[in-house]
């Protein structure tokens, strides 16, 4: 993509109205802009990280044997009253009427839609298990919208809902879901925090929040020191051995019940990206959602429900791991930035143009800087915008064909022939 005729509206100056550094990275980046109170339009930059971060997602659920599917944002609010969440779940709700009359929401959540989808279609036990996900935008009225994408009003998110015929095999679900988004947030290079949560208005006894630790978190986070250290990963990523640790929310936190001695446990601030809740047979009972079992007998279904929220695992990652924005190369808008310091010099445009077309050629996803800007605007823009890799090309260098090939990571800088740097991109970006 030439830059000339991309649509990136950097700012210069930091935004008056952000308060956390995600939301001032992202709208000065060019990559939101707010449209009204907690609702953002996703510009072009911003959106390709959006769409990386979902297949990122999409293909570990796939692999892991979830089915997608998708479900409508507007809810019939018969399904809510149904439910009895219609008038209890709090004005977080958006509520409307149709030109019938008839009560419809914009659906924070599809707990209510999942289940009458099963009680309709899922008739047998051999039927089971299964677990159904979207990746839906979602609206909850938040009373005090704040820290741009990372508590906004709209937001995109990956809902799952598991279907067993018992609790033994609901648990199995569970855990299975619990590893999945473990590997998910490992490819995503998050490193997150999952803890013992309450499960509010969605119901149940059995939830874990996954927190990524920031000092911007707005959740207090009290776990077992252990788990800042790298060797924890064997731990964190098997459910079953995760049980047996202690680590909890607020909510869930009781000083005079802790297992843990005062210099063992830690308190920490965190972002929370992801929640999944065990609830039984909360809203099969309800809706009536059931099948026979081997002997024939009725039983209600056991469900679950699974989430990550999307738009705020970007913004958790900037405000986790930020000097400018450096984004790791599977998320990233663009993989390699090519900056042409002086597009006025053939022979440095000229070379810019040709490893431009290289990379096209290799489906390396690229921005070429073909813009009179100088150069140090150049470098500002392209640090911000978090390129890991940057292949700069200068006047002088040019006319022997040598360009530098910067980390965006670590400000590693090398110089190479623009042969070598075809190559060294390939790969760095592990491409065939």
């Amino acid at each position: 993509m030439l830059r000339s005729k991309y649509f990136l509206p950097i700012l210069k100056e930091n935004s008056i109205h952000s308060s956390v550094i995600s939301h001032n990275l992202m709208l000065k980046a060019g990559m939101i802009r707010q449209h009204a109170s907690g609702i953002y339009n996703w510009l072009p930059l911003g959106l390709k990280v959006l769409d990386n971060i979902t297949k990122i997602i999409r293909s570990n659920l796939d692999k892991a044997g979830f089915i997608e599917l998708l479900m409508p944002c507007v809810q019939n609010g018969d399904l809510w009253k149904e439910s009895g969440r219609f008038d209890v779940y709090g004005q977080e709700m958006l509520k409307f009427k149709d030109r019938h009359n008839h009560d419809l929401l914009f659906g924070p959540t599809n707990e209510e839609v999942i289940t009458d989808i099963v009680r309709n279609n899922i008739q047998s036990y051999k039927e089971l298990p299964k677990i159904f996900y979207q990746i839906q935008w979602k609206f909850r009225d938040e009373i005090r919208p704040r820290f741009g994408v990372m508590r906004a009003r709209e937001f995109l998110m990956k809902d799952a809902y598991s279907v067993d015929l018992d609790n033994e095999n609901a648990i199995k679900t569970y855990n299975k879901v619990f590893e999945t988004y473990m590997q998910i947030f490992r490819e995503l290079n998050l490193k997150v925090i999952p803890l013992s949560a309450e499960n509010g208005p969605i119901g149940g006894k059995l939830s874990h929040e996954f927190h990524v630790l920031a000092k911007t978190g707005e959740s207090t986070l009290y776990y077992d020191k252990k788990f800042d250290n790298d060797n924890s990963n064997d731990l964190i990523y098997d459910a079953q051995l995760w049980q047996g640790v202690y680590a909890v929310t607020e909510d869930k936190y009781d000083k005079d019940q802790c297992p843990l001695q005062s210099d063992e446990i830690k308190i920490a601030k965190g972002i929370e990206v992801g929640h999944i809740f065990n609830f039984a047979d909360r809203y099969s009972k309800t809706f009536n959602a059931s099948v026979n079992d081997v002997q024939g007998k009725v039983v209600n279904l056991h469900m679950g429900s699974y989430g990550i929220g999307v738009s705020r695992v970007l913004a958790a990652f900037i405000e986790a791991y930020h000097d400018g924005i450096i984004w790791p190369e599977n998320i990233a808008p663009f993989k390699v930035s090519i900056i042409c310091l002086n597009i006025k010099d053939k022979k440095c445009y000229d070379l810019s143009t040709e490893i431009y077309q290289k990379l096209i050629e290799t489906g390396i996803e690229e921005t070429l800087d073909d813009t009179s800007d100088r150069p140090g605007a150049k470098f500002a823009v392209h640090d911000l915008i978090g390129s890991p890799l940057q292949v700069i090309i200068g006047s002088k260098k040019a006319k022997n064909n040598i360009v530098d090939l910067k980390s965006r990571a670590n400000n590693k800088v090398e110089e190479m022939t623009s042969d070598m740097v075809i190559c060294q991109l390939m790969n760095s970006l592990n491409v065939l």
